[in-house]
Parts: C-alpha cells; structure tokens; sequence
C-alpha cells in the first residue's frame, strides 16, 4: 500500500505573542490536547512561505506551501479564482477580483460586505452585469478622454462579472486586440489589507488604473439604490456600497502536482474559490464538503470526516481551513483560538483515527502566512509546522506546536516551496536535526 499524505493549513493562523494572553500566541494559548499528543512525536519547523518581492498572500503562499516556487509560476491571484469557477481566459484575457466591500466616508468598514451571502451577491453582481458591463467601452472612451496618456484602442473589448462566494467574486476583461493593457505597472490593492482605514491612496494605479477606477465609482452608484443593499440596512447590516477590484492577472501555466511529485493524487477540502483553483491548477480533485463557509461558523467536524474518507481513494488530502485567516483580518483572538480548538477537537479526531488503517502515512500541520490579529491583515515571516509520521517514535516528552517551540527548532525553509519535496520523499532522518 502507498504512504498516505494529509496536509491541514489553518490559514494565517501563525501570530505574535499578545499581552491580552499573558505574552503567549493564540497558537500557544489554545487548548489543543490531539496537537499536543502529536507534538510529542512529530518533527517541528519553520518556513517562510512568500518571498519578499511578493505581497504576503494565501495565493502566493499556497503555492509556495504545496512546493511551488511563486516566481516561477505565479501570474495574480484572480486567475487562480477563474480556474476554481472553470471560466476559460483566453491568451490575452486579464481577470480581476471583484470584493463587495463596505466604505464609509472614504474609510474601508468592511472588506467582506459585512460577510454578504452568495445569494446578494449574485443578485448584485447580475444587475452589475446587466447595468454597466455593457458600457465598458463608454468608460474607456472617457478615461482616454480624461488622460492623454491612456491608449483607448488597448482597453475595447469586453467585461463580464462571475459571482462567487460570499463576497469574494470576479470579473474578466476579453480585449478585442492582442497587448498588454495591463501589466506590473498596474496596482490594485487588496481590501483586507486596509480595515478601518482611509482608502483615498489604495485606488488602482498606474497602466490602466483610469477605466479601473471609472468602472468602480459607476458601480458604487447602482449599489446605492439597489434593492439588496435597502433589504440589508433595514435589518442592521452594512451595505454593499462598492466593486473593489484587485489580484489582476493573466492565465496561469503550472505543471501538476503528480508530474512534479512521483505520480502522487491529490485532492482538496476548502470553502474557498482560491484553494479550489489551486488545486484545479494542480491537477487535485476537489471534494465538495456541505455547510463549509470559509468563516468560524463552518462544520469542522464534516472537514475531517469527508477528509478521512477521501483517504480511500487519494494519496494526498488537503485540508484548508479559512476561518483562522478571517478572524485575525477581524483582529479578534478570541475567534482565532476558537477556530484552532475547533480544528483540534472536530476535524482531527476523525482523521487520526482513520490514519490506524493504514501502514505507512505523513502528516503536516501549517499555517500558510501570518494573519497577526493586532494588525488585522497578512504579513511576510516564518510559520511553524508540525510533521507527524506512522514512523516516528516519541522524540521529545511536552513538545508542544506553536510559533516559539518552532523558533528553536533546525528545520528551516528560507524557500518555502522547498519544504513539501522532504515531505513527501526524503527520509524521516531527514528532519532529525533538533538532537
């Protein structure tokens, strides 16, 4: 029998130890008795996941983490997205996300809408779709006619709106020529990064910026009298009051991952349209889990039965869990350590049990970037990870996992991408360095 592989990425779950917790991290301060019973026999380590030339991101640092190097076959986070969705990009096709967002006077209230559901903004996005797509090329006449500088013939073409989750959707622009209208000189930035903050210097700038930002205000003012968005502020919720566009890229090209790694099949749980396209990218199945949301209320028990299940027919299963991540952009640790308690006593007790069925198996518990809770938003640094192995004995009596047990560990990947290669294939020798 093959040796069966289980990755869990509590996304963005690393963090920097908080007075409110005594000096500890929320890593250190959860209670997470199966972690801790694994840690006594595991390998800890660090990686750092997103080089330095790279916004920190689950784009970039997913791909990195599942052995990728990100300057090799990184193109933007949106194109990934459109993989998720199966929305085909032509050569020369650019794909944007499109978050719902909430601004108050200028200032960023919330990057999710208030975390609008799918079905609003599906509704919005069609009436989006309906209203202003068919104007694109308006707006690019009036951006060239606003901006010497623009060139109108780069920019004709098309615009179509694809509503995703909640409030993480997309939009495709299909130009009618071959070019670049867009390219490294344009900047967009993501809104998760600027949480109760003045947005007036993180509109889109540079190659293109002009019919960007035409097309954002145009559909700030349909959302103003959209029926959602009445619905939504009579019952207390924030409005979707703006299409914030960012993560633009073109067509990604990756090799997949059983071509990369010896003929190994993957497969993917995650509530997320991004971890999807990755996977998509990768060649990995995804496995379709219900009542999983990509917030703190999402059924963690389900993730890790569908997950153990799925050991009967994949090699590799990869659990993603998006509520970390959201609760430190919210800069709540409660959230946080919940969210870990919950992966600890829900979705591995099923998984670790269904690891008795077999032989030979691995298992990596990381974060993919840190998502401190006091700044609100992603961040470049180390993440511990934890491997654990039906080969390895007790190592280390009350070894616990957390950011400071892995700081004083020698199992270091300056590239991240390097990581999953031993994983997979080297011995476990190779991670004995701590003695």
């Amino acid at each position: 029998m093959s040796r069966k592989y289980i990755i869990i990425i509590p996304d963005g779950f690393a963090d920097d130890p908080l007075p409110q917790l005594g000096g500890k991290t929320p890593m250190q301060y959860a209670k997470t008795p199966h972690m801790d019973h694994l840690a006594e026999r595991s390998f800890l380590g660090r990686s750092h996941n997103v080089p330095g030339e790279f916004v920190p991101g689950s784009d970039v640092a997913t791909l990195s983490l599942l052995g990728y190097n990100p300057a090799e076959v990184y193109t933007g986070r949106a194109p990934l997205e459109a993989c998720a969705q199966g929305i085909a990009l032509g050569e020369d096709d650019w794909a944007f996300r499109c978050n719902l967002v909430s601004l108050q006077n200028d200032i960023m209230k919330s990057f999710t809408a208030d975390h609008i559901s799918t079905e609003e903004a599906t509704d919005l996005l069609q009436r989006v779709q309906k209203a202003i797509a068919p104007s694109w090329n308006d707006l690019v006449k009036e951006a060239a006619a606003a901006d010497p500088s623009f060139r109108e013939e780069d920019y004709i073409g098309s615009i179509e709106f694809f509503p995703g989750v909640s409030y993480r959707n997309l939009m495709i622009f299909r130009p009618d020529r071959k070019g670049s209208p867009f390219s490294m000189e344009t900047k967009t930035f993501p809104p998760h990064d600027y949480t109760d903050q003045k947005i007036s210097g993180v509109l889109p700038q540079g190659k293109g910026s002009a019919v960007l930002r035409l097309l954002m205000d145009r559909i700030a003012r349909l959302f103003e009298s959209d029926p959602v968005n009445k619905s939504r502020i009579a019952n207390g919720k924030l409005a979707a009051t703006h299409a914030w566009l960012w993560g633009q890229g073109q067509r990604p090209r990756i090799v997949p991952f059983a071509d990369r790694f010896g003929g190994i099949k993957g497969s993917m749980i995650t509530a997320v349209d991004l971890l999807r396209g990755i996977a998509k990218c990768l060649d990995w199945s995804i496995i379709h889990v219900p009542n999983i949301t990509g917030y703190v209320d999402t059924d963690f028990a389900a993730k890790g039965k569908y997950a153990a299940d799925a050991l009967d027919q994949f090699d590799l299963v990869c659990v993603h869990i998006e509520a970390t991540d959201e609760a430190g952009h919210e800069g709540s640790v409660e959230k946080k350590i919940k969210a870990l308690e919950d992966i600890d006593s829900k979705t591995l007790p099923p998984l670790l049990e269904k690891l008795n069925d077999f032989s030979d198996w691995r298992l990596l518990i990381t974060p993919d970037h840190p998502t401190p809770a006091a700044i609100k938003t992603h961040s470049h640094g180390e993440v511990p990870w934890m491997l654990a192995s039906s080969e390895s004995r007790q190592l280390r009596k009350d070894q616990k996992y957390d950011e400071i047990s892995a700081s004083s560990s020698k199992n270091y990947f300056e590239q991240g991408w390097e990581l999953m290669e031993h994983f997979l294939h080297s011995p476990l020798e190779f991670f004995d360095k701590d003695k």
